[in-house]
């Protein structure tokens, strides 16, 4: 017998609702981390939510690699945005930081900005792919992101993030940190 379909969230009157995951494993990652969310704060037009801050294993990254500091945040974009602007702004944002275009495959940086989410948009391009194309198969974006929206449910999506999380089979070790 299969469960039924969790309730999702209603979709947002108004502006879109912006789902960004951040991460850092390159100098002061909680430092990076909380600078971050900061900045993104102030893009946000309302409805701001952010996650607790995540100690998390690399995935598919190169032999080596430190830990991860991740979280999610998630806000009411301005209505002048679309999916591609605040791709531009988080890019700018990860330069600030001092990301270099990647060498190497999941190397360390400093700051990682992935925008999960934007509204009910869906895009497929070489620069962007709505909603992000693994967000429901790492462990390190589904935990912070049921967290603050346990009842979210992705564009094209049946289940909420809360059952995706529960049932997902992973090698992940994640652990809790603190609040932001």
């Amino acid at each position: 017998m299969s469960e039924p379909a969790p309730q999702p969230v209603p979709p947002p009157d108004g502006p879109a609702l912006a789902v960004v995951a951040l991460g850092s494993n390159l100098g002061d990652p909680v430092g990076n981390v909380r600078a971050a969310i900061s900045r993104l704060r102030g893009l946000a037009a309302g409805d701001w939510r952010c996650s607790s801050l995540w100690r998390t294993t690399p995935v598919d990254c190169p032999d080596g690699s430190p830990a991860f500091i991740n979280a999610v945040v998630a806000f009411r974009a301005g209505p002048e945005k679309t999916p591609e602007t605040l791709l531009g702004q988080l890019q700018e944002i990860e330069r600030e930081f001092g990301r270099r275009p990647k060498r190497v495959l999941n190397e360390a940086r400093p700051l990682d900005l992935d925008l999960i989410a934007f509204g009910a948009a869906v895009r497929s391009s070489p620069q962007l792919t709505l909603p992000h194309p693994r967000a429901l198969r790492r462990r390190f974006v589904l935990a912070p992101l049921a967290e603050i929206l346990p009842r979210l449910v992705l564009p094209g999506e049946e289940w909420t993030v809360a059952w995706h999380l529960a049932r997902l089979e992973s090698g992940e070790v994640i652990e809790r940190m603190e609040e932001v």
